[in-house]
């Protein structure tokens, strides 16, 4: 090869070095960008689950997931912590990951809190005021619920009075009633601030979201707003569904990266 082609072959090789480098760099600042902390959404954890469930993660499952995020150093911090470093525009370490169990299920105390304290993970149940200790006997009890508080592993958080979608409340008295009332009984039964809300069955508007700052909450969460809308609102954070389906680590490790909240509303646009 003569000297000229060899210096012509060099300066492709460096500016297609270049492209390479500026491609992997805008890569890596797009995903960057796309990064949202994964708050995971549980439901009813049981002896057994079906693998087509929705709402129940197995005992064996729940476990080897908090094993997972145990052993692999994620850094699970309280909601509370989460809605702080964003509301002071703080830096959030990656792998920081959110647990949250809506409706207090019974067997949140008799199943996940024991596995929640033998990894020392903190998670947030959210109570349905009045389906505590109902006589059905598939929810938390005020004792179980105390117990767990006192543990420091547990906090709680409300999901209304009822379990009904507050857009389908008839009066603005009735939406207070189900978020400032939720609020009021909760603290007086705890003993303690309660400062995040869970809206039933996920949905909101901007009404019902205002009431929730009114009453004083520090935040809430939604299923999944959709992909239009902010992920760093805080009174409207996105959630992520943890079903059976997710005892494959390699699927919980997907959910749990932080990038599957862009995945999922990706696919949805692309619908």
């Amino acid at each position: 090869m003569s000297k000229r082609r060899f210096l012509i072959l060099g300066r492709i090789l460096v500016v297609t070095g270049v492209i390479l480098a500026a491609v992997i760099l805008s890569a890596g600042l797009f995903l960057s960008r796309q990064y949202v902390v994964p708050v995971l959404m549980y439901h009813s954890i049981t002896p057994e689950a079906h693998p087509d469930s929705m709402l129940a993660v197995s005992v064996k499952t729940f476990d080897r997931q908090m094993r997972f995020l145990k052993a692999r150093h994620y850094n699970v911090v309280p909601l509370e912590t989460l809605i702080d470093l964003i509301r002071q525009r703080k830096k959030i370490p990656r792998n920081t990951v959110v647990l949250t169990l809506d409706d207090g299920y019974k067997d949140n105390y008799l199943y996940a809190y024991p596995v929640l304290k033998k990894y020392g993970l903190p998670a947030t149940v959210f109570i349905i005021v009045n389906e505590v200790g109902r006589p059905q006997n598939d929810r938390l009890g005020w004792d179980q619920i105390l117990q767990m508080q006192g543990s420091g592993v547990i906090n709680f958080g409300s999901h209304a009075i009822g379990p009904d979608p507050l857009i389908k409340a008839d009066s603005e008295k009735e939406l207070r009633h189900q978020i400032f009332d939720s609020k009021m009984l909760l603290e007086k039964r705890l003993g303690r601030p309660v400062e995040v809300f869970s809206y039933p069955e996920g949905m909101f508007n901007h009404k019902i979201r205002q009431m929730v700052i009114d009453a004083g909450y520090k935040g809430a969460v939604a299923t999944n707003p959709g992909p239009y809308y902010p992920d760093d609102d805080i009174y409207a954070l996105k959630r992520l569904r943890i079903s059976e389906n997710a005892s494959n680590m390699f699927v919980f490790a997907v959910e749990s990266s932080g990038y599957y909240t862009f995945m999922k509303e990706w696919k949805k646009r692309k619908k």
